[in-house]
């Protein structure tokens, strides 16, 4: 029976680690793989204290800091996919996809979230031969081409400043009329004599042969579509948490992200906390997950203290 199980290899789950260690919380830590989503990034600026770093540098780091002050306090198994967690007479049971079970007095669930897939006609049809959700994984594939991003948040405009490197042009669509990035980084790229931003507008089909070779979008004010010859797609539209494991143990809000109080992340389930970017906080980001957890370990200690 451990003290604490958390749940998430991202900078929520390794923060409530390192904090659990500190504090000698017997704790399993369980995760996918070190980093979350941080992994794609290509260069990360706003982590506190480090002006650049990219996704892998920062999961090395993860992982070198946990490491050193794990010793017997957190045993750690990665990869671990958690599939469900339950209530029990003495605390909660965790079982992962290999079919292992672990018991803890209290969970920290820290999962993170997934890429949202873009659902318009030929977008199942050309994933992975033109469109793609990685362009860090795929981006280099693509030196020379006209490309579009479908998305205007932070991670559209760093994935266009990724792409601008390398490809002849890039086309960055965004639904909503103002882009959602930082304004800092949408001045910067939008600088750029090979950028193109659109607002306002939607894809509504994306075409080719073997590979994508274009693409339709609509102009939401007139109704216009228009067609382009592109040869890459890269979407970058949004999240889905992950949280399914836990469905039937917390609350969770329409889109299926945890309900927490603020003031100490627990959740509705006593003896269940969440943090980072599976919860229903207003701003998902690096540094706002790594004070969630900071916030739920110290109010799970007192907990079970």
């Amino acid at each position: 029976m451990y003290d604490v199980a958390i749940l998430g290899g991202g900078p929520a789950g390794v923060t409530a680690s390192i904090y659990a260690a500190r504090k000698k919380l017997k704790t399993i830590f369980l995760a996918k793989e070190w980093g979350g989503q941080s992994n794609v990034s290509a260069d990360i600026q706003n982590w506190i204290g480090t002006p650049h770093i990219s996704g892998g540098d920062l999961a090395k780091n993860f992982e070198a800091h946990l490491r050193e002050y794990a010793a017997d306090v957190v045993d750690m198994q990665i990869p671990a996919t958690v599939t469900g967690v339950v209530k029990t007479s003495e605390g909660f049971s965790i079982t992962t996809e290999s079919g292992e079970t672990y018991e803890a007095k209290a969970v920290c669930v820290a999962t993170g979230s997934r890429r949202r897939k873009l659902i318009v006609p030929g977008a199942d049809e050309f994933e992975h031969k033109g469109l793609t959700y990685c362009a860090t994984c795929d981006g280099p594939l693509f030196t020379g081409k006209n490309v579009v991003v479908i998305g205007g948040g932070n991670a559209g405009f760093e994935t266009a400043a990724q792409l601008l490197e390398y490809t002849q042009h890039v086309t960055l669509l965004e639904h909503n009329p103002a882009f959602k990035a930082d304004e800092v980084t949408v001045a910067k790229v939008m600088k750029h004599e090979k950028f193109t931003g659109l607002t306002n507008v939607d894809i509504t089909e994306i075409r080719g042969e073997a590979l994508v070779n274009g693409i339709t979008y609509r102009d939401n004010k007139t109704g216009k579509e228009t067609d382009m010859n592109v040869e890459g797609i890269f979407a970058e539209i949004g999240m889905i948490p992950n949280t399914d494991m836990v469905a039937d143990l917390v609350d969770r809000n329409e889109r299926n992200h945890i309900i927490t109080d603020p003031y100490t992340q627990r959740t509705s389930m006593e003896g269940v906390w969440a943090a980072g970017d599976c919860t229903d906080g207003r701003w998902h980001q690096n540094n706002i997950a790594a004070g969630d957890a900071v916030k739920a370990i110290e109010d799970m200690y007192t907990f079970l203290r």
